[in-house]
């Protein structure tokens, strides 16, 4: 069966935007929308599993639609909106609930991993969250989802459950007039290795925003001057920069650092040790700063002109929601005629 090609993907509001985020996902959607229908999704939804407070939850709403906006995907040529002003979403979610196994939701890793030893006191949307993502995917029947490891796992159940959905209703399914299955099985979609930024403080660990220290992660908002400050001040070791990647092997921070410069300047690691291998993190630091400045900064300032317009902000998330219902409600009018509810 011919679906028309389409990729869905989302950021979840639940922490101020950093370069982790830029450079493994938002970077990556842009160029998506020149070869796929693209679908972009702010999945406020999601980020309530965990106590969100409610001013917070909709700044950072704002801020991710802005950062999609200002990093170059065109609300004209791509799909921008927020999960929450698309009811679809949490109707199909349910029914899929209601397909997915007990034992699948608890074989999830993210879901151990956020859980912890509490996993009695935790909320019954984190522990069903999966259910929710492939809600999200087939909704539109996405063919191709970009995903970070982290997520493969999630993408997996998204396709147990397209198959047994597929599976249990197969009659029903035929009956409407499809020849084929009802949900695709959507694949990974490869746009080539993700960049894994780890904190400038301590090059083993993930950037993140709940890092106890200011200077470790750079956030998309910080301006010109900040950004140079904490690229400066960026845990190095005393050796000088080797010139082949071999080199880089068990000096975390000076993997990071050279991983950042190459993928802001789009360059490969053994293009920048070619350049900078033998020099010291007194040259090397410098010209990575400025680079950072040259590359975020104008992403910086857009993303605060648009937040500060809250009223063009409504009308592109509001476009976007209008835009996402109309592939969505003629998708979830036959779900809803396949399981047997009356309308």
């Amino acid at each position: 069966m011919h679906f028309t090609p389409r990729v869905f993907s989302g950021i979840k509001p639940s922490g101020d935007l950093h370069l982790g985020n830029y450079l493994g996902a938002i970077r990556r959607f842009v160029p998506l929308q020149e070869t796929h229908e693209t679908i972009y999704c702010v999945v406020d939804m999601h980020a309530i599993t965990v106590w969100q407070d409610p001013e917070d939850l909709k700044r950072w709403t704002y801020e991710i639609a802005a950062a999609y906006i200002a990093a170059g995907v065109d609300p004209a040529k791509s799909i921008i909106f927020n999960q929450s002003q698309v009811v679809e979403h949490a109707e199909l979610s349910w029914i899929f609930n209601c397909v997915a196994r007990m034992g699948w939701m608890a074989r999830m890793t993210q879901f151990k991993d956020k859980a912890g030893e509490n996993s009695e006191a935790v909320s019954l949307g984190l522990f069903a969250y999966p259910s929710l993502m492939a809600a999200d995917i087939l909704l539109y029947k996405a063919t191709a989802v970009p995903v970070g490891d982290d997520q493969k796992q999630h993408l997996e159940l998204t396709r147990d459950i397209a198959k047994k959905f597929n599976h249990d209703f197969k009659k029903q399914i035929k009956s409407l007039g499809h020849k084929g299955d009802f949900f695709p099985i959507t694949d990974t979609l490869a746009t080539g290795p993700a960049m894994r930024v780890k904190s400038l403080k301590d090059g083993a660990k993930k950037m993140s925003k709940s890092d106890a220290s200011d200077l470790s992660t750079i956030y998309m908002m910080d301006d010109a001057d900040l950004i140079a400050k904490k690229i400066k001040r960026a845990t190095t070791d005393a050796d000088a920069l080797p010139s082949e990647a071999e080199g880089l092997v068990g000096r975390n921070e000076a993997e990071n650092l050279v991983g950042i410069y190459s993928a802001l300047s789009n360059r490969s690691v053994e293009d920048v040790l070619s350049e900078f291998g033998g020099q010291g993190w007194g040259v090397f630091k410098p010209a990575l700063a400025d680079l950072s400045v040259a590359r975020l900064s104008p992403i910086a300032e857009e993303m605060k002109r648009l937040v500060a317009d809250r009223g063009e902000m409504d009308r592109i998330l509001r476009d976007g929601a209008e835009r996402a219902r109309a592939i969505a409600q003629p998708i979830m009018a036959d779900v809803r005629q396949i399981v047997g509810f009356v309308r």
